[in-house]
């Protein structure tokens, strides 16, 4: 049976008169122009989540005043963003710099670079609010990404915040909904209901060494590059406990990683993206989770419509933007599920990385994808210089079910250890890279005792140690190095 929960802002504006121990009645008033409502269908699914637009009379209150309008978005370099010269935050529409709490208000913002809502180095507890950052352009993009400019709610310098039973709505770009920047920020959030809708809008943002904690959130991201559980530059550490996490727009998937990132009990699905990337010295674990992935082969990125250099579900790589630390990349994932309904399932390029699996169901829909692919890329993006940008993975699996051709090209390298109680039906093959070879490439291969490798393919492996079973069906294994 379905039901649905509506929450409308004519009603909200009825709130502002409620309890505050923290902000006065002139504070909650909506700007005008205010006129979204949120509609949540409690079985959530993506189509159920709508948008709808009802009037709201106009307010005696004055507009919050919009800063002066800045330079016009920079075009972003092929490797990613360049960092601005110093920390762009913009103005805020409410600021609050001492401790307190506040329930049953709205905070809402139209302004330029504008937050609906900052808090700045106080303790601050919010429960059953409404933040909404209705419009209002961004000047920086690396502003918005980075620092928190033009968020829905923007915690900075130190602050501590908790929010609880609330939601947020953002239709402006570098919208983030929950932004924590900083070292020593934190942002507690539990049972808050999250919709963007412009590009480079995260649903949960972490930069700067901050540190997010998330429980049962509901979170829909509509536009592109706008990653519903969300890092970039300078990281920190992220925390999730249960909730659904979806994605609609292109180079926006579920999880994007410049962070330490743990995730349990959680629906994390992009439609139009990968599922999970990991940029450079960070990490994603995932336990008793469904992740779904399906990324598109080509998406616009500024003027141009770009074809992706492979589609895949899990991407593990390295800019070379300075958005993330250069160093070894972590994925692992315990229980739960992982969908890949184009493309190869991992991709690892321009970097070192671990994987690790544990009793994971695994289903590949896209019958010509790859189980993984360690291989260099064109350069084009800025991804280290072809032809010297190879990966280097060190994958296990346990108790593991798995499916697929492994491609390794021959400026990279593969340690890979299918461990007790896992099956792996697939080939092992090496690539050509037509900018170079490497001596020390290839694959590596351990098969501990319990495991089997059921080969479906001629395979050639760098070096070889088995425990266990090989089935080579009539098939030709090459081992280089013995």
């Amino acid at each position: 049976m379905k039901y649905k929960i509506t929450v409308l802002l004519a009603c909200a504006l009825l709130l502002s008169t409620g309890a505050a121990q923290a902000a006065d009645k002139k504070d909650s008033i909506l700007p005008k122009r205010f006129s979204d409502a949120m509609t949540w269908n409690l079985q959530n699914r993506v189509e159920d989540i709508t948008i709808t637009k009802v009037a709201v009379p106009a307010d005696n209150a004055k507009q919050a005043p919009q800063p002066p309008q800045g330079e016009a978005p920079m075009t972003p370099p092929p490797g990613g963003f360049n960092p601005p010269d110093h920390i762009t935050q913009g103005s805020a529409a409410r600021n609050m710099t001492e401790n307190g709490s506040v329930e049953d208000q709205v905070f809402g913002s139209t302004g330029n670079d504008e937050n609906a809502l900052r808090v700045t180095g106080a303790s601050v507890s919010l429960k059953n609010v409404e933040i909404m950052k209705q419009e209002g352009n961004s000047s920086s993009t690396e502003g918005g990404d980075f620092y928190g400019m033009n968020a829905a709610l923007l915690a900075t310098d130190g602050a501590q915040v908790t929010i609880e039973d609330s939601s947020v709505h953002s239709a402006a770009p570098n919208g983030n909904g929950l932004f924590s920047y900083g070292k020593g920020t934190k942002i507690t959030a539990r049972n808050v209901k999250i919709i963007t809708e412009d590009h480079n809008s995260g649903g949960i943002q972490t930069t700067g060494g901050a540190a997010t904690e998330a429980e049962n959130l509901t979170i829909y991201t509509k536009g592109n590059s706008s990653a519903a559980i969300r890092s970039d530059r300078g990281g920190g550490t992220v925390s999730v406990k249960g909730g659904i996490f979806y994605t609609a727009g292109y180079g926006s998937p579920a999880i994007y990683s410049t962070a330490d990132i743990s995730i349990e009990g959680a629906v994390l699905s992009a439609s139009r993206s990968e599922g999970a990337v990991i940029e450079g010295k960070n990490s994603i674990a995932l336990k008793n989770c469904r992740l779904t992935g399906n990324m598109a082969d080509t998406r616009v990125m500024g003027k141009e419509t770009i074809r992706e250099e492979n589609v895949h579900t899990v991407m593990i790589y390295q800019s070379m933007s300075g958005d993330a630390e250069e160093g070894t990349s972590s994925f692992s994932m315990e229980g739960g599920s992982l969908i890949s309904k184009k493309g190869d399932i991992f991709y690892v390029t321009n970097t070192d990385c671990t994987i690790h699996l544990d009793n994971v169901k695994i289903k590949n829909e896209d019958p010509a994808g790859a189980l993984l692919r360690v291989s260099g890329n064109s350069g084009a993006r800025g991804w280290g210089k072809a032809g010297a940008n190879g990966g280097r993975a060190l994958f296990t699996a346990q108790n593991q079910q798995l499916e697929g051709n492994i491609l390794v090209d021959s400026i990279s390298r593969l340690a890979m250890t299918l461990g007790k109680n896992s099956r792996w039906d697939g080939a092992l093959l090496q690539e050509k890279n037509d900018k170079a070879s490497k001596e020390d490439a290839g694959a590596d291969l351990t098969i501990e005792k319990g495991a089997t490798w059921n080969m479906t393919g001629d395979s050639t492996v760098h070096t070889l140690r088995s425990e266990g079973k090989i089935v080579t069906n009539g098939h030709t294994l090459t081992v280089l190095k013995k």
